[in-house]
């Protein structure tokens, strides 16, 4: 081993030169809360030797006290000297220094993950989700962004939990990152551990799409959500097959990273919609941007405008600055009618500063995240309690409650409500309240409907109306409803101003969709229609990720609780060349309770491009739908059994030879008859 002083010369690309003076913080730019300081003495110890393993030694004295600092009071060594100076913006791609077109898009992308208009927390390197980060410090983000320009097209970076292990040679045809986040031992794998784990620097929580590097903002969920709401009216309202839902009024919680997008999705459906959130500047940010209209503390005041709104079947986004369990008290108290009800809090990390509970300031809940963890998780077991108390008075009136994927009714069921579970004792049946995966998404995801995305790495807004345009072209409204709600989204996407940061789009697309879409691009890139386009989704998707709370809650067959899925999905796109692979734990719904999974292809108009898109694109998609028919979902196995009647390429789906219910049912009747009689 070379002496502590010698390392940086057995190394080309490292930290190096005088430390960095501490930049300036921005008044106004949200922190993250202290969460906390809960190490051991030894763990302590090793966190600090963790994070200084970054930084040559004779900077080691001096960082030595500030890390402390950082870890005693944020919970967390940041490495705040080591954040760029200055404001964080994606810029056009010709703007960044690297060695292939892969490695300058990867850098665009992180930036944009941390752009002040689409982080949480950019200071923290958090972009969504209240805990969904980057990478764990800045001196990751440092090394990071020194590997990718360096990175050749006969390189694949290694990151794991936000950690660049290095670059290792390969070639075009694999892939140039391969990412994971979160991933712990079975024995470890649970919140709590995880946190030491995080706290010690070893572990990062990549959420679905910001460890990832393919968040393109609050649009990345507002396809989704708009295709939720019409679904739940047309489920559940009498909304026919081709109308909105004028004269709808929904209500939730929740303007953040994800959660904005509500406002801005109820409108493009056309209801009326009170969206409650406790802390201003989140407000702020979201009527700025114009995602929601009104803003009130005023209950009074907000149901008179939004009942009038309803009655006339306007459009009308208000947010409410206050806690979602006092909305819902007025609303029961003054019997307010409802349509739709949801939470997209960040119930996934319900003790850590996802939720807010009742009688408690968004100010007084992170002073008690820091100072006092076992008097907040009281409050909002007490809080949850109540919220769930008042949502099934609402649903008893006739208002339609879903879960919406963010494991509310699971951190309901863990605040001690344990009659919220179907079997009254564990939540391995689900909810009473089914979610709405179950009831509205499962069945669209069956297809392989799911959020297909898109960057356009020059920055140009025309390269997007440009490839808006294409992508319309290729959807045919007239095939499935879904393809008529698609294209009518895509159609108006420019005029709904959805963009905040990069040039982004997404579009719920099936594999037959996504494909043509990519190819279309790819040539409009190879005929210097538009610049270069990276390519991604969300990895809430139809293979993307296993979560038995939300992505598998339609899957019956058992396996809803296995991690195959997500994992292959990982695999097969690394085997089939996509730029940019990652596996995260937690997800949406928190450390333990999903596996999931993404990619990013970056379109450079080769031919080499177009056969990745022909064979990563198709698999991506598709081994979600087998997978799914496989549990017995109808819509899945219809697509699958088309696929293997209309495809050319020798590819064959596994379909299941189904078994008649009234006979498997009166065959374990009578076993169970049997047994009992026997057991007597």
């Amino acid at each position: 081993m070379p002496p502590r002083t010698d390392v940086s010369a057995a190394m080309n690309i490292h930290l190096d030169g005088p430390l960095p003076q501490i930049p300036d913080f921005r008044p106004g730019v949200r922190r993250a809360p202290d969460r906390g300081f809960r190490l051991s003495r030894s763990q302590t110890a090793v966190a600090l030797k963790n994070a200084l393993r970054y930084v040559p030694v004779d900077h080691h004295a001096a960082l030595i006290p500030e890390f402390l600092t950082e870890l005693k009071t944020r919970g967390r060594i940041y490495g705040y000297r080591f954040r760029p100076h200055g404001d964080i913006r994606a810029l056009p791609i010709e703007h960044y220094r690297g060695n292939c077109l892969a490695g300058r898009a990867f850098q665009l992308m992180m930036d944009n993950n941390l752009d002040l208009d689409v982080a949480l927390y950019p200071y923290e390197l958090v972009t969504y989700g209240e805990t969904g980060s980057v990478c764990q410090n800045w001196m990751q983000f440092r090394l990071i962004k020194k590997y990718l320009q360096a990175l050749t097209d006969h390189q694949t970076l290694v990151v794991q939990s936000g950690h660049p292990l290095g670059l290792f040679r390969s070639g075009p045809e694999n892939p140039r990152a391969i990412i994971t986040n979160g991933l712990m031992v079975g024995l470890y794998d649970n919140p709590d551990d995880w946190e030491i784990a995080a706290q010690m620097g070893v572990s990062s929580y990549g959420q679905m799409t910001a460890g990832g590097w393919m968040y393109i903002g609050p649009q990345g969920i507002v396809h989704g959500t708009y295709n939720t709401l019409l679904g739940a009216g047309r489920k559940m309202c009498g909304v026919p097959a081709d109308g909105d839902l004028s004269g709808l009024l929904f209500v939730s919680s929740g303007l953040g990273g994800m959660s904005g997008a509500q406002p801005k999705a109820a409108e493009i459906a056309r209801a009326v919609s009170v969206i409650a959130e406790v802390d201003g500047s989140r407000i702020e940010t979201r009527h700025r941007q114009g995602w929601v209209n009104m803003v009130s503390a005023d209950l009074a005041e907000i149901f008179k405008a939004a009942l009038k709104a309803r009655k006339e079947k306007r459009v009308l986004s208000i947010a409410y600055h206050g806690n979602v369990v006092d909305l819902l008290q007025y609303m029961v108290d003054h019997d307010i009618p409802v349509d739709l009800l949801s939470d997209q809090t960040s119930c996934h990390v319900v003790y850590d500063g996802g939720y807010c509970p009742q009688g408690v300031s968004f100010e007084e809940r992170t002073r008690l995240l820091a100072e006092d963890r076992q008097s907040f998780r009281r409050l909002v077991d007490a809080s949850l309690n109540t919220h769930m108390a008042l949502i099934r008075t609402l649903a008893q009136r006739g208002t339609y409650f879903f879960d919406y994927g963010n494991a509310f009714l699971k951190a309901v069921f863990d605040a001690g409500v344990t009659d919220v579970a179907r079997n009254g004792k564990d939540v391995k049946d689900g909810f009473v309240f089914p979610s709405y995966f179950e009831d509205i998404m499962g069945p669209i995801f069956d297809y392989g409907y799911g959020p297909f995305r898109w960057v356009c790495l020059s920055g140009d807004p025309q390269d997007l109306e440009k490839t808006d345009r294409a992508a319309m072209a290729c959807i045919d409204p007239d095939r499935r409803p879904e393809d008529r709600d698609n294209y009518v989204w895509i159609r108006d996407a420019s005029k709904n101003r959805l963009v905040v940061g990069s040039q982004a789009r997404i579009l719920y697309q099936d594999a037959q969709g996504r494909m043509q879409i990519a190819l279309a691009f790819n040539a409009m890139v190879r005929n210097k229609e538009v610049g270069p386009i990276i390519l991604g989704r969300d990895h809430h998707d139809p293979g993307g990720t296993d979560s038995p709370f939300r992505e598998t809650a339609n899957i019956t067959d058992g396996s809803n609780v296995t991690a195959d899925m997500a994992t292959h999905c990982f695999a097969g796109n690394a085997a089939r060349g996509m730029s940019l692979v990652a596996l995260h734990n937690g997800g949406g719904t928190g450390i333990g309770k999903a596996i999931n999974g993404g990619f990013g292809l970056v379109l450079d108009g080769s031919r080499r491009v177009d056969g990745i898109i022909r064979s990563a694109m198709n698999w991506d998609v598709m081994g979600g739908v087998a997978r799914r028919n496989w549990a017995g979902n109808p819509n899945a196995i219809g697509v699958a059994a088309a696929y293997n009647r209309d495809n050319d390429n020798g590819d064959q789906i596994t379909l299941p030879f189904l078994a008649d219910d009234d006979a498997v049912d009166a065959a374990v009747d009578a076993l169970f008859a049997n047994k009992h009689g026997e057991d007597q």
